[in-house]
């Protein structure tokens, strides 16, 4: 088999299980994907074909749960990552890829565990530690495309209610990606060979984002989540030691 042709279907692959697992959990796409497309493609290609692919993932999940949404609770949340976007876009253009994927992975490995372990800290005052989860949010996000793990991590703590945390948290990632794809845009980091990869990935999206919807109310969420945080974790190792 032609070693390109080899190489989509396997992008196609991983695309379909991250968008599935996003669809049942309202988590995880660029945790599971990023790892395992940067060992095939450049990651100054994989990142911004996952920011694409995030606005589009974010639209579909957020139609289905938008009348949860409750903009006013994370506006300084908001306002703080659009503010850090365009400094995590710079990092991208700036830094080796050997130690992103080392950034990449032990930032997913971290998460993957305070996850898996229940790690709570209350915060009382959530306008205030709004603004550091923000900023640090917008930074993983413009450089590595996983401003998920600040955020999720926050909002878990804080007793929010499922269908608000995920529909809060999907248009806060949405509210991102429309701004991060302008700046990658202006800072050539929206190449033709983007586009090129992100039509032939397509499909895969869009039959895993389904998937996952369908499945999302027909499957044990809470033992999908640690079987899901156990490959992230795995995958976030992977990262790691792909760019020793």
């Amino acid at each position: 088999m032609d070693n390109f042709l080899l190489q989509i279907i396997l992008a196609l692959l991983i695309i379909f299980t991250a968008s599935t697992i996003q669809g049942i959990t309202s988590f995880g796409f660029s945790l599971v994907a990023l790892p395992l497309l940067g060992m095939l493609l450049p990651l100054k290609v994989v990142v911004p074909v996952l920011i694409l692919f995030s606005l589009l993932l974010n639209c579909t999940i957020l139609y289905h749960i938008r009348k949860s949404i409750n903009l006013k609770q994370i506006l300084i949340l908001t306002i703080a990552g659009i503010i850090s976007t365009p400094f995590g876009a710079y990092i991208l253009m700036a830094a080796e890829e050997s130690t992103l994927k080392i950034v990449i992975g032990v930032i997913i490995v971290i998460s993957a565990l305070l996850n898996l372990y229940g790690f709570r800290v209350k915060v009382k005052n959530e306008k205030v530690a709004f603004f550091p989860v923000g900023i640090m949010s917008g930074l993983l996000n413009g450089s590595v495309s996983l401003g998920g793990p600040p955020v999720v991590l926050f909002l878990s703590n804080q007793d929010v209610d499922k269908q608000r945390f995920r529909a809060n948290l999907t248009t806060y990632f949405l509210i991102l990606n429309v701004v991060t794809i302008p700046t990658y845009f202006f800072s050539g980091l929206i190449t033709s060979e983007v586009l090129r990869y992100s039509s032939y990935l397509l499909p895969g999206l869009i039959i895993g984002t389904f998937t996952g919807i369908t499945l999302g109310n027909r499957v044990n969420e809470s033992l999908f989540k640690k079987l899901t945080l156990t490959l992230i974790l795995a995958m976030g190792i992977l990262s790691i030691a792909s760019g020793l």
